[in-house]
């Protein structure tokens, strides 16, 4: 029997929180957790502070799962927390690599939740091994707590800096020790992070839609290469000595982020409807209906549909109460997952041109099997429009991209990619008409749609002192 494959998906980043300032500040990372499920669902975990000792609990699955009751919140004692929700993009899916890590130095012990991608781990991490370093686990996250060790520098906030000076990639981070709590972004900010207050507590999280939960005011993006140190005297500011162009990761508006989340300064919602609007404009078609793959292109598929004036419909039913660990007996039944995660409206489909809007195209392998479905259910043509353009190169920052060879778009014309999924027409968004949805200032990472890597992986690791 094999387990229920995901869906042909870029694999989300993890999220990330931290609390400083409440005496429930367990319960608000557990609720900021909830808010952020979507960013991973492999583990979940919490580390708390009440000033004298560090408190951890970490558990595989969802955070519901992780956090079976109360009474599991109520051992996490302490005024400051950090949680994380994990999606692995280095290490294996095992508890050992389960955040937040928690050890202890010598000036007391600190815990570290990671959202992203180091691109020199493996040459750091072999140095640090042959000088005698002992790694518990598998994940790139490890190697920041292991240069932080080592560093002579009297401040936490120092430690990082110098940690940071020798990684290098895309990555957002917060820490907690026994009376402070950080967060990080890279000089680049790829990685969300924001900073929120309620009645004098701070809270740090991947997205905003984690502050509405928890009835915080967003207050500010963490600024591209800032380590934010709050403490009981407030907050204050550090820098990395790195300066970069920014390179805020573009799919975090495509397909990552909540549509009810403020991004890079722009809402996630508003940033879709643009993406779905210029599709239309792009790649017009003469259909009865548009409906979207729910849910996470529903709003450019609105967009899309308020432009060319076909009505917008509820086609496919999306089961969320699968799970990860669905078994199905017959390994042969490759599309399987598909099924079972959606079904279509037959009513809605039959007889009908159908333009079904997608926010981005990785194997193909689900929009194969959903052609088939909606000519199953009496669609009488099907057409595919992709809110975002062809997925050329893989991503070394923190999307689980496949290699250049698993991309159809790598080796297929977009002619050739229509006649594979069975479709009567394709479009893409151009990169101009993406760029332009999301944001008038530019300033993202395009490197999986045009093979430009702001950072190369594995480039320039510094000797480790």
């Amino acid at each position: 029997m094999e387990l229920h494959s995901e869906l042909d998906k870029p694999k989300s980043n993890c999220g990330i929180v931290a609390v400083h300032g409440h005496q429930d500040a367990s319960i608000y990372a557990y609720q900021a957790l909830f808010a952020l499920q979507h960013r991973g669902q492999e583990s979940s975990g919490i580390v708390t502070s009440d000033g004298k000792d560090l408190h951890r609990h970490v558990g595989m699955g969802l955070v519901s799962q992780a956090f079976p009751d109360l009474s599991v919140l109520n051992a996490l004692k302490g005024h400051l927390a950090i949680g994380h929700n994990r999606y692995s993009t280095t290490g294996s899916t095992m508890m050992h690599n389960a955040q937040p890590f928690l050890v202890n130095f010598k000036d007391g012990p600190l815990a570290v939740s990671h959202n992203g991608n180091f691109v020199n781990t493996r040459s750091v991490r072999n140095q640090l091994i042959e000088d005698g370093a002992i790694f518990q686990t598998t994940s790139d996250t490890e190697v920041v707590l292991h240069l932080m060790a080592r560093s002579k520098n009297k401040s936490i906030a120092g430690k990082i800096k110098e940690a940071l000076s020798i990684l290098k990639g895309a990555y957002s981070l917060v820490m907690v020790t026994r009376d402070q709590v950080f967060g990080i972004r890279d000089p680049r900010g790829w990685r969300p992070l924001c900073l929120g207050e309620k009645d004098g507590a701070y809270f740090i999280v991947s997205e905003t839609c984690a502050l509405d939960l928890i009835g915080a005011e967003y207050i500010r993006e963490i600024e591209p290469g800032e380590i934010l140190a709050v403490s009981k005297d407030g907050l204050s500011e550090h820098w990395l000595e790195e300066k970069a162009p920014r390179a805020a990761c573009v799919f975090e508006h495509v397909y990552f982020s909540r549509p009810d989340s403020k991004i890079f300064n722009e809402n996630v919602d508003r940033a879709r409807r643009k993406l779905g609007k210029n599709l239309a404009l792009e790649h017009p078609c003469d259909a009865d209906i548009v409906i979207s793959v729910p849910d996470s292109s529903n709003t450019a598929a609105i967009g899309y549909a308020n432009v060319s004036g076909i009505k917008f419909e509820i086609g496919l039913i999306r089961n969320h109460y699968v799970g990860r660990t669905f078994i199905h007996p017959e390994q042969s039944a490759r599309d399987f997952s598909v099924r079972v995660k959606f079904n279509p409206v037959e009513g809605v489909l039959k007889g009908r041109r159908v333009v079904i809007v997608e926010d981005s195209v990785v194997r193909g392998t689900t929009l194969k099997h959903l052609t088939k479905m909606l000519r199953k259910a009496g669609a009488k043509e099907v057409h595919v429009r992709v809110s975002s353009p062809p997925i050329n190169f893989p991503c070394y920052y923190g999307m689980d991209f496949p290699t250049t060879e698993e991309l159809i778009a790598s080796g297929k014309t977009v002619e050739e990619i229509a006649k594979y999924l069975g479709v009567d027409s394709l479009g893409y968004l151009s990169l101009e008409g993406m760029v332009g949805a999301v944001s008038k200032d530019g300033g993202f990472c395009k490197a999986c749609f045009v093979g430009e890597y702001p950072l190369e992986p594995e480039l320039g690791a510094k000797k480790i002192l």
